[in-house]
C-alpha cells in the first residue's frame, strides 16, 4: 500500500515531477508514492529523475485502471531547482 498517490491528469511530465517534488517534501523519507501519469514519457522520466534525485524507482504499479508508477522517498535524495526538475539545485 502507497503511503501516498499523487493524480498527475494528463499533465506532462515536467509538471508532474514538479509537482511530485512537493509531494515528495511531505511525504518525507521511507514514503511509497504511487504517481498517476497518462503522459506517455513518463515511463522513461520518472526513473530518469528518480536516479538523478537520489529517490527509489519501484516501477510500473500493476492491475491498475490507469498508469500508475512507483517510487520510494530517499531520506538523502539531491533537490532540484523549483522551476527545473531536471536541474540539481
Amino acid at each position: 500500500m502507497p503511503d501516498l498517490v499523487v493524480d498527475g491528469g494528463d499533465k506532462l511530465c515536467v509538471q508532474l515531477l514538479i509537482e511530485l517534488r512537493g509531494h515528495v517534501r511531505e511525504a518525507g523519507p521511507g514514503a511509497v508514492i504511487h504517481l498517476i501519469a497518462s503522459d506517455p514519457a513518463a515511463p522513461v522520466d520518472l526513473p530518469a529523475w528518480c536516479h538523478l534525485t537520489g529517490h527509489t524507482y519501484l516501477g510500473p504499479v500493476e492491475e491498475t485502471e490507469r498508469a500508475t508508477y512507483a517510487l520510494r522517498v530517499a531520506d538523502t535524495a539531491q533537490e532540484t531547482q523549483e522551476a527545473r526538475p531536471w536541474h540539481v539545485a
